[in-house]
């Protein structure tokens, strides 16, 4: 079993609670009398998942006053054994997850001395503590004791002063201490154990006790042994580079014979079937079916020569199994491995069938435990199992870069995850809603995502920006009132699994997020014939939105509306840029300016840089999605080399992987990543490019106001 990652959240955590009695509370005289523990597995009690065993302290008789508090005498353990004899059976129970305990620090101290009496190797687990942590959200609690702490939490005490029952409290402790922690921004293992380490005055006081210190510092991941486990080919191209393209389509009514003839010419070991009136290239996955050469020999297997004369819709499997053209690679390989398939359709945002992959076509390709991470998203069936597979995101982002992925193509796995995650999300969601009696979704709709998820650019430090439109109904009606509880659940689930609220609103949950084609369609014209500077705060994100549930069609119809109605609009895309500044952050002589030693690249440079490639895009109507698309799509039409163009582009794609590089130190050591760089951290070469992306944008206002107004 692997050491938990610092990343790993709370509420989801696979962790152990102990608890141990003793025959006194001088850990350095104090020998174990009884120990338990019970488990939690993503973060949740489990049932049966408990150890407990008295012991027989060897030559030390237990003393009366211990014996009035847990009850347990030197006739009570004459026949236990020693705590030699059962260590090794705990010591297996533990593994290598976290342990957690009220005053954890006690416990590990009279644990060690047992294992150096015994002559047992010992090794310090990772840990939690509720006390510290009781302290970190209730600084004003009259006392910490773990009576106190179930009182003011509402949990009910049972057995204390056993092992057993007092484990089985601090793990109801524990687990209702968590929404708290969340509430001061705590989330993951990491960020608690920081958090804890502040509490220096307590803990000084428990080591002069003789205590060891409750938490330890976050121990790195072994990158040398996890990259064995990393293909960077899967992380670097998109199912579109290796897909099959056209897909090989028959008509419903074609025999079976017929088509395994023409799996025979083409060379392939499938053909996609669709209804006999659609055109090949309009076809939905959910609308085809598949038949594989397996399926002929099957059918032959049961009905012999007969089955060859069968229409070949009588022995195919519907709807097709697919995946995004423009996902990577890796996310078709956790597929197939997840439904355990060997074929998979490749579709574009409408859900239009565009090519096919097969097997055959990934053999080349190694599958390891990290390919599973975008299918373990989209197979969760609630929040817990949302965060357990979200937790293993910046663990594939520290692998992906020290296999010297750029920071764009790292950005682009964390993108194309988060679009999974708030997918499943929605699926949860409607669940949710039938479940509650609220119905089904009562119009097609698509959920999107916005800003840097649908330009295929966010790092470890994100929030939710997400909107839903649906093909019918008006703002207020009923319509709109499903997908406002619908987002409302969306948003939540997010949260919970990860994600926080945006603190701009931007979320389906809110009036302005959501609305029919209609609406939307009547909000883009605002927007460009009417709007203000105040009117389009965060506005600007919504050209950059992609699909990620439901009839993708819809918005592609809207996106293409949007930029349709602007292309040409001068006064619109200068309203985009109006009031974005980019700061002069290098000094006289070439120093960096830094607060607190560290300069906030998104600010300095990447969010200007940004609005001003999607300002540029709207304006010739240049419809990629990310900034170096826009900014290559840019000095295509402007029919020139642009030199300044290029320096932009440069200047982007460091300041990914400086931001992402300081994310990946800062996640490991517990602080919430940011888009802050320590630039003592940074090599001289690093400093060096730096200085040369953050001159890159000190010329976006003028580069701006040329292209914008060019004729």
């Amino acid at each position: 079993m692997e050491r938990t990652s610092g990343a790993a959240p709370l509420l989801s955590l696979d962790a152990v609670v102990i608890d141990a009695e003793t025959t006194g509370l001088d850990p350095r005289k104090a020998r174990v009398i009884e120990l338990a523990g019970v488990r939690l597995s993503a973060g949740k009690l489990v049932d049966g998942g408990s150890f407990v065993q008295l012991l027989r302290p060897p030559d030390q008789p237990i003393p009366p006053e211990t014996t009035r508090i847990h009850g347990i005498d030197d006739a009570t353990v004459a026949e236990s054994p020693l705590f030699a004899d059962i260590w090794p059976r705990f010591e297996a129970f533990l593994g290598r997850t976290v342990v957690i305990g009220h005053m954890i620090g006690f416990d590990l101290a009279v644990l060690k001395r047992e294992c150096d009496l015994a002559g047992l190797p010992w090794s310090r687990p990772r840990t939690l503590d509720t006390r510290l942590l009781a302290e970190i959200v209730a600084p004003e609690l009259g006392g910490y004791e773990l009576e106190n702490l179930a009182t003011w939490l509402g949990i009910d005490v049972v057995g204390r002063h056993s092992a057993l029952g007092d484990a089985i409290t601090t793990a109801r402790v524990f687990l209702a201490l968590l929404p708290r922690l969340r509430e001061h921004g705590i989330r993951t293992l990491a960020q608690a154990e920081r958090s804890c380490r502040a509490l220096t005055a307590v803990l000084d006081d428990q080591v002069r006790m003789g205590w060891i210190e409750a938490v330890e510092a976050t121990a790195r991941i072994d990158a040398e042994q996890a990259l064995k486990r990393f293909d960077a080919y899967a992380y670097r191209h998109r199912n579109r580079d290796i897909m099959r393209s056209p897909a090989i389509f028959v008509g419903a009514d074609v025999s079976v014979s017929g088509a395994l003839s023409r799996m025979t010419s083409e060379r392939i070991s499938a053909v996609y079937i669709s209804a006999p009136d659609a055109a090949a290239d309009d076809v939905k996955a959910v609308e085809a079916g598949i038949v594989t050469e397996r399926d002929v020999l099957r059918a032959i297997a049961s009905l012999g020569a007969p089955a060859l004369e069968l229409p070949v819709h009588r022995i195919m499997s519907k709807p097709l199994a697919s995946v995004a053209e423009d996902a990577l690679v890796y996310r078709a390989i956790g597929r197939m491995n997840r439904l355990k398939t060997r074929h998979l359709g490749v579709v574009d945002e409408a859900g239009r069938v565009v090519g096919a992959l097969s097997a055959r076509d990934l053999l080349r390709l190694r599958a390891g435990e990290a390919i599973s991470l975008g299918d373990e998203i989209e197979d969760a069936s609630d929040t817990h199992a949302l965060a357990v597979a979200w937790a293993k995101l910046p663990r594939v982002a520290e692998v992906l870069f020290a296999e010297a992925l750029s920071g764009r193509q790292i950005a682009d796995v964390i993108s194309s995850e988060l679009c999974a995650l708030t997918r499943q999300a929605a699926v949860i969601a409607e669940r949710l809603m039938r479940e509650r009696g609220e119905g089904a979704p009562p119009s097609p709709y698509t959920l999107v995502v916005l800003g840097s998820a649908g330009r295929g650019e966010s790092l470890l430090a994100l929030d939710q920006d997400n909107a839903v439109i649906f093909e019918r109904g008006e703002p207020g009606g009923d319509e709109d009132r499903w997908f406002a509880a619908f987002g409302a659940h969306v948003a939540d689930i997010l949260h919970e699994a990860g994600v926080p609220y945006c603190r701009g609103g931007v979320m389906a949950k809110n009036p302005p997020w959501r609305g029919s084609v209609a609406t939307w369609r009547d909000r883009i014209e605002h927007w460009v014939w009417r709007a203000n500077p105040k009117d389009l705060l965060s506005v600007d994100i919504f050209f950059d939105l992609r699909a990620v549930h439901g009839d993708g069609s819809l918005a592609v119809s809207v996106r293409q509306a949007a930029f349709a109605a602007a292309e040409g609009q001068v006064a619109f895309a200068k309203l985009l840029v109006d009031g974005i500044s980019v700061p002069r952050s290098l000094k006289f002589f070439g120093g960096i300016r830094t607060e607190g030693g560290r300069i906030d690249l998104k600010a300095a440079g990447l969010f200007g840089l940004v609005a001003a490639a999607r300002a540029m895009a709207i304006r010739y109507h240049v419809m990629g999605r990310s900034t170096p698309q826009r900014l290559a799509g840019v000095k295509a039409v402007v029919g020139r080399g642009e030199t300044d163009l290029d320096a932009l582009d440069e200047a982007h794609g460091v300041f990914l992987e400086l931001i992402v590089a300081q994310q990946i130190v800062d996640v490991a050591q517990g602080t919430p990543p940011s888009n802050a760089v320590l630039v003592k951290r940074l090599s001289a070469p690093d400093r060096e490019r730096l200085r040369a992306a953050l001159e890159a944008v000190t010329m976006i206002d003028d580069l701006t106001r040329d292209l914008l107004f060019r004729d």
